[in-house]
């Protein structure tokens, strides 16, 4: 019997925040690594990161670098109103601060909004990924309402653990084409 979004979602919350610390950074690195070394990414001047929080994949040294290049860094803001993401470009780490979720975001004083349509690549978090492209998030549908409204290549960003044969989809759910984990890159449009 196939396990539900809810029972997948615990199960890989609880394997992911056990992994060990020095784990957790090593992996993250290889992961990161493996990013820079693509095309897709390479290629792409305005990029949406997702800024880490608690056990995802560490983005915190990813976007520091990423701006250093003069890469355009666009992060998330949620609206927790329309459950959705308003994105604004970072022009440096110190313009971020602790939002909803605890998660780091824009300060509204240094928020520049910035429209989905110029973006040229997406970073996706998620707490599970099949092998077809599906995630599974927190379950509030911020990120699958952006992806639905785009046409460009997403890119997860996973620990090996986190990666599992299929999950069970939904008519919301919308697919990301690239996972990258610390072992492969997975393309899901084959």
């Amino acid at each position: 019997m196939q396990q539900t979004k809810e029972e997948l979602r615990h199960l890989i919350l609880q394997r992911r925040s056990k992994l060990p610390r020095t784990d957790h950074s090593a992996k993250s690195k290889q992961i990161i690594k493996r990013l820079f070394l693509l095309d897709e990414f390479q290629k792409a001047t305005t990029i949406l990161f997702y800024v880490s929080y608690g056990s995802e994949v560490d983005t915190h040294q990813l976007i520091q670098q990423s701006l250093s290049l003069g890469k355009t860094v666009i992060v998330p803001k949620s609206d927790t109103a329309q459950t959705s993401l308003l994105l604004s470009q970072l022009k440096t780490w110190e313009d971020l601060e602790k939002g909803a979720y605890s998660i780091l975001e824009p300060k509204q004083s240094a928020f520049i909004p910035i429209q989905p349509d110029v973006l040229e690549l997406i970073l996706v978090p998620g707490i599970v990924f099949d092998m077809h492209g599906y995630r599974i998030g927190h379950g509030k549908g911020y990120y699958d309402k952006l992806l639905s409204k785009t046409n460009i290549t997403c890119i997860g960003l996973a620990f090996e653990i986190q990666i599992v044969d299929k999950i069970p989809i939904e008519e919301h759910d919308e697919k990301i084409d690239i996972i990258i984990t610390e072992e492969r890159m997975i393309n899901c449009n084959k």
